[in-house]
């Protein structure tokens, strides 16, 4: 799920190779930190977070198909 979140954020910034997601399991929750550039950060909100809300969904419903939950945290 990782790299799932990974290339989608890569997808959406002018600076990929500055992506980095962290993963932290806490029980059935999974709990991932979305770093981008500064300037980017905008990109992977989105106008009014509909990206960021995108990316939310996207991920939760992965991790429901494998009984867990999931939490995206974007930081700049």
């Amino acid at each position: 799920m990782k790299v799932l979140l990974e290339a989608l954020a890569q997808g959406l910034v002018d600076e990929p190779s500055r992506v980095v997601v962290t993963e932290q399991v806490e029980g059935d929750t999974v709990r991932f930190a979305l770093q981008v550039a500064p300037a980017d950060r905008g990109r992977v909100i989105g106008r009014s977070g509909r990206t960021a809300q995108a990316l939310r969904t996207v991920m939760d419903a992965v991790a429901r198909r494998r009984g867990q939950e999931a939490d995206v945290e974007i930081l700049g």
